[in-house]
């Protein structure tokens, strides 16, 4: 008999003995990963016993959110953000409604340094009532350049951070707990004499690591900084406890937040902020149960970006209290476009599972789900009709959907019913086997609207090849017959001059189009390439695809198409 894991030479399948007095309905046996080199939470840091209060509380208000995609999230980033991607994503900020962007650690970046100068100085760039937040190590001339930056901004927090844990205080500062100490001293001291005078400045201060430092003098070295700044209610001071690197189950790291929560002291001119990562995939628990432990403000990034496994989800968390029925305040109304601003500043896809956002989350591919859901959608119905108030009043309650999908702009047919077509081979499948065609899951779910819409008036099944015509005419012969001619960084098209960092970004530039997904692949084994553009074009967003033995002529098809397919809405739209 073969077994299994006989097609896995390079795992070792557990053959250890059983645990004795394990439950029959638990064969599991001991493995050979070298667990042992590893010690437990609870050895490496001390958190004082107290009678927990965090567990009996319920979240009922949203914190003060603050994003640090600007600063934590762009230096973790392969590619750091260019001013025009730093000035999007921070526009994306403002219309989504946060008061308070981290925008930057100016002393460390040219890049960083103009942005807050360009903050500073440009004439309503920054909102009367949003502060901005910028960063810096415990160093009188990172300090002093810091301080250079934010000249002329009336509203702005200095977050000074150092680390505190035993191990970074021994291998990474090679420094004793007093030393440390001083350290952070004398730097917070070097703030206040900076910051004279200027009453729109307030402090911020993170002992990096606070979750494996000892609580005793985290508290102590917390308290201590609180005096120097003379912390009041009307100039409170930030204290932002990070969990820089996850290392216990969320409920550790909440027994440490509301131990500082009882004992800071002037603990009403204290904000007490959290900055969970996401290494052991609990970034959001964290989050949730530091905020029922005392916590008032939470850093993070938009759909968790950030150094390793990233920051906590900000879009996670506020999406968690809209489902509780509590307001978020920030706004999600278009969070395609949210994500599409994302991917586009960061050059990174967001997961097709990921909560909330994730082109998949709202589809149901198994059948008796989609049955549930439909039966749902007209209970809904029924209800709202019943209550006298349009559906998207109505209280939400569907089956397998947690939120309502039009919350966040998405629509029903788009999101959920093509799914229904998979069952029938799937048009993704089809174009795939039949044509080597790899769509985008956003453009899979937009051809489907093209494929309903043929096929709903005869309601019979169409076939691979009438599937490849009508991609065919739909993408494919859509491009204009423009004249065009590129260089390295230069194009011309159809009589009109454009500039980028590539041929395409010129192409893009000459069309005056917004590329805002790019992908290309070969089809087969054969000599030709298909390139596929989510772009946006006069306001609107629209996919195009081109095909060519050239993967650079089948880009320039694909912006073509697109511009050609926006071109024919308008067209039918106005007629």
């Amino acid at each position: 008999m073969r077994f299994p894991t006989t097609q896995f030479p390079t795992l070792r399948t557990p053959a250890g003995p059983v645990p004795a007095g394990a439950p029959a309905w638990n064969p599991q046996r001991g493995g050979a990963m070298p667990s042992h080199r590893y010690r437990p939470a609870h050895e490496r840091v001390h958190v004082p016993a107290l009678m927990r209060r965090w567990p009996g509380r319920r979240i009922e208000k949203a914190p003060l959110w603050v994003p640090v995609d600007l600063r934590d999230g762009n230096q973790a980033l392969a590619e750091p953000m260019d001013p025009a991607r730093k000035q999007r994503m921070f526009d994306l900020f403002l219309a989504m409604g946060f008061k308070e962007i981290e925008v930057g650690y100016p002393s460390a970046s040219r890049t960083d340094f103009d942005f807050v100068r360009q903050l500073a100085t440009v004439p309503g760039a920054v909102p009367e009532d949003v502060t901005i937040v910028v960063f810096t190590a415990a160093r009188a001339d990172l300090i002093d350049r810091t301080f250079e930056a934010i000249e002329g901004l009336p509203r702005v927090v200095v977050h000074l951070y150092t680390a505190t844990a035993p191990l970074w205080r021994d291998v990474v500062l090679g420094r004793s707990r007093e030393e440390v100490r001083a350290l952070i001293v004398e730097a917070a001291a070097h703030m206040a004499r900076r910051a004279e005078g200027r009453p729109g400045v307030r402090f911020e201060f993170s002992p990096e690591v606070f979750n494996l430092t000892e609580p005793d003098y985290v508290l102590e070295v917390c308290n201590g900084i609180t005096a120097l700044w003379d912390a009041s209610p009307d100039r409170p001071v930030i204290h932002n406890l990070p969990a820089t690197v996850e290392i216990a189950t969320p409920n550790v790291y909440a027994d440490q937040i509301e131990y500082m929560h009882r004992y800071l002291e002037r603990r009403e001119s204290v904000i007490l902020s959290v900055h969970p990562h996401n290494d052991r995939g609990t970034g959001v628990a964290c989050a949730e149960l530091a905020v029922l432990a005392g916590a008032q403000r939470v850093e993070g990034c938009l759909f968790g970006n950030g150094e390793r496994t990233g920051n906590v989800d900000l879009v996670t968390l506020a999406l968690n209290l809209h489902t509780q029925g509590v307001d978020p305040m920030l706004d999600f109304s278009d969070i395609d476009e949210i994500r599409r601003t994302v991917e586009h500043c960061n050059r990174l896809p967001v997961h097709e599972r990921h909560p909330y956002v994730g082109d998949l989350v709202h589809t149901a591919f198994s059948g008796t789900h989609q049955d549930a859901i439909k039966k749902g959608f007209a209970h809904h119905a029924k209800v709202a009709a019943e209550l006298g108030v349009p559906e998207r009043e109505a209280p939400w309650s569907v089956p397998y959907l947690p939120i309502d999908p039009a919350d966040l702009g998405r629509d029903y047919e788009a999101v959920i019913r093509v799914n229904s077509q998979s069952g029938k081979g799937g048009i993704a499948y089809l174009l795939q086997a039949g044509h080597g065609l790899e769509l985008p899951r956003r453009l899979q779910i937009e051809f489907s609207r093209v494929v309903q819409e043929a096929t709903d008036d005869s309601g019979r099944e169409v076939t691979g090849e009438e599937l490849y015509e009508l991609f065919r005419a739909e993408y494919l012969d859509a491009a204009p017959e423009w004249t065009w001619k590129v260089g390295d960084d230069w194009a011309e098209v159809n009589g009109r001059r454009g500039e980028g960092v590539g041929p395409l970004d010129a192409v893009a530039d000459a069309l005056r189009v917004d590329i805002l997904h790019f992908s290309e692949h070969a089809v087969g084994k054969g000599p030709d390439a298909v390139a596929y553009v989510e772009a946006r074009v006069g306001g609107e967003v629209v996919w195009g695809v081109g095909r060519d033995s050239s993967v650079l002529t089948a880009g320039v098809k694909a912006v073509l198409s697109a511009v050609g397919r926006a071109q024919t809405a308008s067209a039918v739209t106005t007629e």
